[in-house]
């Protein structure tokens, strides 16, 4: 009486079907374009990237909202035109004092 897990012939196709969906598994999990390793990393980056939008666009709406105000208020234009870039009116004199850091 054989049985069929001692027939040698049935026992190397189960070898070769088991390293064949091994190497198939392996392949869609690592090595593929589009392999499911492949696909982690980019939704990883695709959720910094929507991060990193939505932090531009807030600094994007600050920045308008101080445009606007600028716009709107003289004063504050001349205020950060004086203390930033230093400018000055034709017949002022600005004198700088430096502090004993």
């Amino acid at each position: 009486m054989k049985t069929h897990y001692l027939n040698p012939l049935r026992w190397k196709r189960s070898i070769l079907a088991a390293a064949f969906v091994s190497f198939i598994a392996i392949w869609f999990l690592f090595i593929d374009t589009y392999s499911v390793f492949t696909r982690v990393q980019l939704n990883f980056k695709k959720d910094e990237l929507i991060e990193k939008t939505e932090e531009y666009r807030q600094q994007t709406a600050e920045l308008e909202k101080k445009i606007e105000e600028l716009e709107k208020n003289p004063d504050l234009l001349e205020k950060i035109a004086r203390e930033e870039y230093g400018m000055r009116k034709p017949d002022e004199k600005v004198y700088r004092i430096k502090s004993g850091e």
